[in-house]
């Protein structure tokens, strides 16, 4: 049963690694570069812990961390919104279970509101979930360039 648990200052050592892995992967389709000690920049991360307009959540099948998301109201194309998906992964090994689509609709019912979620179109997975995700709330779809578009719809 897929389940969410909020990212506390205890966690930070746990959700940074988790996410420097998430921003390795995230190298298939963006050319960011790692620093001297071999990790990705990642400008708002402590702020996760002390704006309480950001959100992180684990992701668990049962007791199993399974992903993580993160959560912001900062948009990607400058209008008034409630919440951006900032980053959502499920991990490699814990794929095609559908406890992506179930993390998502139970983030969604938490959060109801103006929301965005950006996509590279070079990412054909999270291209087509994300699309079948916001499918129910008839999203406006935003392109920013050639690679990113942004869906932006109502819960």
């Amino acid at each position: 049963m897929i389940r969410l648990r909020k990212a506390a200052e205890k966690d930070r050592d746990l959700l940074w690694n988790i996410n420097q892995k998430y921003l390795y992967e995230m190298t298939n389709y963006y050319d960011d570069p790692m620093d001297e000690n071999g990790n990705y920049h990642y400008g708002h991360f402590d702020e996760y812990f002390t704006d309480p307009n950001r959100i992180a959540y684990f992701i668990l099948n049962d007791n199993t961390l399974v992903g993580f998301a993160m959560l912001n109201p900062y948009s990607f194309i400058g209008r008034h919104l409630d919440y951006t998906m900032a980053e959502f992964t499920i991990f490699p090994a814990h794929r095609r279970n559908h406890f992506a689509m179930g993390a998502a609709q139970l983030i969604l019912s938490r959060h109801r509101g103006e929301w965005e979620i950006k996509y590279n179109a070079k990412n054909t997975g999270a291209k087509k979930f994300w699309n079948r995700v916001a499918a129910p709330y008839e999203p406006e779809l935003v392109r920013l360039n050639d690679e990113e578009s942004v869906l932006r719809f109502k819960v």
